[in-house]
């Protein structure tokens, strides 16, 4: 028998955002509690229907079927909604009398719904915390505890965060339309950060015992998915985006060992690199390089796609740190500054990039102090040790505190 309690744990992550777009779309983004309500209820009553009678044949359309029931329960029964929310509904489906008419979960409707969701959670009246709070709850199917992790933080501060966020919604009387094609593309790029932001944390986060978060990048990579399928909303910095996340998740498989410590990329074994997501990546790539346009997607995809690339190649290490050159120039960041160091070691020599190094003062980042220790190796074994205990005393994950251990373990 199929375990409810697992399925249903998986469905509330795949089909939790879907209906709840839809619902928003149908009745508005303003509702967006009234629906999380009613989205809530058919995961309850899935659970304990599941647990008595057995998981349906269509589990994800049993939760469609219970939700539209739901909604249609609620106009029925709610004097208020009926008489002053219902009318100043507005529909971007066809317009009927009844809004329980529009409301139908064919394929096409729930991808499109997705996507005014995503754009309305990057209202600009909402701030960027919020926007990411409310992207990982709706749109990827986190928990509160989840989200309070992710920001280093606790559920009464999410839940304030998101209720804010939620408040501002209502109160700027956002729609579910995308945006007008004049503003579409600073709202376009809004929606591209908070992507981003989601797949970095799922790549390196900060906030959980092991690095690697995979169902984090995976659910930034479907949301620019949604953006690649959408006739307004493909652009090639949306392709280099995509290209980009495909590169770094060839590499997840390589990137732990079985028990999800660290992998150096140059101790990673070449041969569990996912071939199929490089040749991905190369599409999108291609793709990116339509127009003029030379955003900070396109250099860190090209990054990435050279970390896919054998380190004989002549050209690696001389290409990545051009392109981080030009990174810095476009946007400065301390981590990509950090990793131009590396990649100026590689051309350049430890010594040239310690030099470099040094003039970043990134004093209180463990890896800095980690890369310090890497480049000092071959030069001066004890200073070596000097930095990487420098980096066991500010990291505070488990993967980057094992690793460290090993590194002093091997050289003292």
């Amino acid at each position: 028998m199929t375990d409810s309690k697992h399925l249903i744990s998986q469905l509330f992550r795949t089909e939790y955002r879907k209906i709840t777009s839809v619902l928003c779309r149908v009745f508005g983004i303003q509702q967006l509690e009234w629906a999380e309500d009613i989205v809530s209820e058919t995961f309850l009553v899935a659970a304990e229907t599941w647990r008595l009678k057995g998981v349906p044949d269509q589990p994800a359309a049993w939760l469609y079927s219970v939700a539209k029931n739901k909604a249609k329960d609620r106009l029925k029964r709610e004097q208020l909604f009926r008489d002053k929310i219902a009318p100043q509904v507005s529909l971007t489906t066809e317009k009927t009398e009844n809004p329980i008419d529009a409301l139908t979960f064919l394929p096409e409707q729930l991808q499109d719904s997705q996507l005014r969701m995503l754009f309305s959670i990057c209202h600009p009246s909402i701030p960027e915390e919020a926007q990411m709070g409310l992207a990982l709850r709706i749109l990827c199917g986190l928990g509160i505890d989840e989200i309070a992790s992710a920001f280093l933080s606790n559920k009464e501060v999410i839940n304030k965060r998101l209720y804010r966020a939620r408040q501002k919604l209502r109160e700027a009387k956002v729609d579910m339309s995308l945006p007008d094609p004049e503003v579409l593309p600073q709202r376009l790029e809004t929606v591209l950060r908070i992507i981003y932001l989601l797949f970095s944390e799922g790549y390196y986060s900060n906030s959980q015992p092991y690095h690697l978060q995979q169902h984090l990048c995976l659910e930034a990579m479907r949301l620019n998915l949604l953006l690649v399928q959408g006739e307004e909303t493909i652009r090639p910095e949306v392709y280099a985006n995509l290209a980009m996340m495909c590169f770094h998740s060839s590499r997840f498989e390589a990137r732990v060992d079985e028990h999800q410590q660290w992998v150096l990329y140059e101790d990673q074994d070449r041969s569990r690199w996912d071939q199929q997501l490089i040749e991905q990546g190369h599409y999108y790539l291609r793709l990116a390089a339509e127009g003029d346009q030379l955003t900070k997607y396109h250099l860190e995809a090209r990054i990435a796609y050279w970390h896919t690339q054998d380190d004989q190649h002549p050209d690696k290490w001389q290409e990545v740190l051009q392109l981080y050159n030009w990174l810095l120039q476009i946007e400065y960041s301390p981590i990509a500054a950090l990793n131009r160091t590396y990649a100026l070691a590689r051309v350049k020599g430890p010594q040239t990039a310690i030099q470099e190094a040094l003039k970043l003062h990134l004093e209180k980042y463990h890896l800095y102090y980690a890369l310090l220790g890497e480049l000092h190796l071959d030069l001066d074994a004890k200073k070596a040790v000097q930095f990487y205990e420098r980096a066991l005393a500010l990291t505070q994950t488990l993967a980057d505190r094992h690793l460290l251990e090993q590194k002093l373990a091997k050289i003292r």
